[in-house]
């Protein structure tokens, strides 16, 4: 089931989002998030973007969440979207599911640009955005670097009318 963050969602979502800060290049966090700057970071989000979660039999499997793509005023109509799906349940479709739920509700609040930025080398995701629309609109070289390797990051659009 897909429904709205709650602050009682934190936890299990930090879980997930440490076990990429730890085992990917998804996230160029390189150090576990601890449970009160993730609060206060998601519960920002929250406050003005919505911010689901895929929860099933009481278990969080993933969340998404749009956020500020840049702060100057004349961006306010241009968000970035995030979605992390907990270890070991990728290939469910419940990144798709959350996607398509995020979007509908982005365009209803009139979005006009979504944007979403990924860590290269990242074929899944690449693969979930395109399947959505989005088309690649940058290449970032060399820009981050973990575990020891320089990383590219590619940002994709989808525009509403």
């Amino acid at each position: 089931m897909i429904r709205a963050f709650q602050k009682e969602d934190t936890l299990q979502l930090l879980e997930i989002y440490n076990y990429y800060v730890l085992n990917s290049i998804v996230t160029f966090d390189d150090v576990p998030l601890s449970f009160e700057t993730f609060s206060k970071k998601v519960n920002s989000i929250n406050s003005e973007y919505p911010f689901i979660v895929f929860e099933e039999n009481e278990k969080i499997l993933g969340f998404a969440y749009g956020s500020r793509f840049r702060p100057k005023p004349a961006y306010k109509q241009s968000v970035e979207v995030t979605v992390y799906v907990k270890n070991g349940v990728q290939g469910k479709q419940i990144g798709t599911k959350m996607y398509f739920n995020l979007l509908e509700k982005l365009k209803s609040l009139n979005y006009h640009v979504v944007l979403g930025g990924i860590t290269l080398p990242n074929e899944a995701s690449v693969a979930l955005h395109e399947k959505f629309g989005f088309e690649k609109v940058a290449h970032f070289k060399q820009v981050g670097k973990k575990f020891g390797n320089w990383l590219d990051v590619g940002f994709w659009q989808l525009t509403h009318d």
